[in-house]
């Protein structure tokens, strides 16, 4: 059964409790969703294990490779309580921040993280409930910091706590989420997202526990991430901007160019870039977007990114299909604007100079020259493809490959039409077999052409050499 999409642009959903039946993952599917995603911060891992077989049932069934990527929590950082269950506060107000458990009033209220307390310093800013509350540190002692009101209303149990160019001297990977990690690896994921990424240590550190059995999407929701980001996009296999905490620890104003230099420094490196968070927020409980969000979306597809991202629309929304088909109509609108393709030729990354990115780089311009209806890959490691897709070309990339899991994790890429098919021993049979599922799946017509690259000697890893213009009769 042949699933190719209309765009370029990959889309993300987030399973949940209203996307959690056999039925329904069909519908997401097949409204446009290329890769699912579970987030370990909700529900156990039974759920996300049925939800798993579902997807892979479905995949088995339709014969197109579907990805899954499992989503850690991340240390969560909380205020403890209060006495009455919330405070009303003003600017001006003083409130201790301190390591006692007893529930908190006016004056003062439990921090449970030590780490936190030790890496504040006076000056610094302490932003609870998502940014609502602004606190100012202005004293610290060795189990507390005093703190000034600068903005807020108020203040209640359990608030999220976001510290703005603080760096805390822990790992990202709690005790909950290397459970977690070790169960999704058992799942079959094809990746796992990190939360919270401060540094590259951070990355080095879960990729070792990772130890090559799946793939790493870094998360960039820290201001310290984006100082470090050429760095940690090198580190990683893909990256996800999540806009929602980052918002809240930099200036909203900033957050637009921030967008657009992340996009821009994954694609240099040949990396996929998710954009994510309250991308259209409002179908969580109506049916159709605000213009604002269907902007937003469109702005991150004219930015150049591999994949946009639905999270509580399609978990725990009421209209999680229709999420999916606006998102799917959007994207497909935004590539047919002749300035998107003028955004995308106008920004071409230098080659690096080896053969094999030379022979990627010509075959994009190749197939825009001849009008091929698209470029194919034959890959084993799916690095080749990587490549093609950085160009952004104008025409699908079909990509052949006989590892499932290369060809589940290239879903999240620009452009990419993986297939899962037995290898080939050399490079006549690379081309029958290149016409062939062109055909098969809808790539191409009789009478077309394709722009076919491979490496020889065959099943080496990196070794694209070859670059051949095929009829496809």
């Amino acid at each position: 059964m042949a699933f190719k999409r209309n765009r370029k642009t990959r889309i993300v959903a987030t399973l949940g409790p209203a996307s959690s039946s056999p039925e329904m993952i069909r519908k997401l599917f097949e409204a446009g969703v290329d890769v699912f995603r579970l987030n370990f911060s909700h529900g156990d891992h039974a759920d996300h294990k049925a939800r798993i077989d579902m997807i892979r049932a479905l995949e088995k069934e339709t014969g197109h490779p579907i990805g899954v990527f499992g989503d850690l929590q991340g240390p969560k950082l909380r205020l403890g309580v209060f006495k009455d269950g919330a405070i009303a506060i003003e600017a001006g107000m003083k409130i201790r921040l301190d390591l006692d458990p007893a529930p908190g009033d006016k004056n003062r209220v439990n921090l449970p993280h030590p780490e936190i307390i030790e890496a504040l310093v006076v000056g610094a800013d302490v932003l609870l409930d998502d940014g609502r509350v602004h606190l100012r540190v202005t004293a610290k002692g060795k189990d507390f910091v005093d703190t000034e009101v600068i903005s807020g209303k108020k203040l209640s149990d359990r608030k999220g706590v976001n510290l703005p160019n603080v760096i805390l001297k822990v790992s990202i990977l709690t005790p909950k989420d290397r459970k977690d990690l070790e169960a999704a690896v058992a799942m079959g994921v094809d990746w796992i997202a990190l939360s919270f990424v401060q540094l590259p240590e951070d990355v080095a550190e879960a990729r070792k526990i990772v130890a090559g059995r799946a793939k790493i999407i870094i998360k960039l929701e820290k201001p310290s991430a984006i100082e470090h980001v050429e760095r940690l996009v090198e580190m990683s296999d893909a990256v996800m901007l999540a806009r929602g905490d980052l918002g809240v620890e930099i200036p909203a104003e900033r957050v637009p160019a921030v967008q657009k230099h992340v996009v821009r420094v994954c694609r240099d490196k040949g990396k996929p870039v998710i954009i994510a968070t309250q991308m259209l927020e409002s179908m969580v409980s109506a049916p159709r977007p605000t213009r604002a969000e269907a902007s937003d979306v469109a702005t991150a597809i004219y930015d150049g990114t591999d994949a946009i991202m639905l999270s509580a629309e399609t978990a725990s929304g009421d209209y999680p299909i229709e999420a999916v088909s606006i998102m799917n109509l959007i994207a497909e609108d935004v590539e047919k604007d002749s300035l998107y393709r003028k955004i995308m030729d106008a920004a071409h990354p230098d080659p690096e100079a080896t053969s094999s990115d030379a022979i990627t780089a010509a075959a994009a311009w190749v197939a825009g020259t001849v009008g091929a209806a698209a470029i194919v890959n034959y890959t084993s490691s799916g690095s080749t493809t990587l490549r093609t897709a950085r160009e952004r070309p104008s025409v699908p990339v079909l990509c052949l490959t006989e590892s499932l899991e290369v060809a589940r994790r290239l879903q999240l890429s620009y452009g990419v039409y993986p297939v899962h098919t037995p290898g080939v021993d050399n490079f006549s049979d690379t081309v029958k077999e290149a016409v062939r599922l062109s055909l098969e799946h809808g790539i191409a017509q009789k009478g077309q052409r394709l722009v076919i690259t491979a490496g020889v000697p065959f099943g080496t890893p990196g070794s694209t050499n070859t670059l051949r213009v095929a009829w496809v009769e």
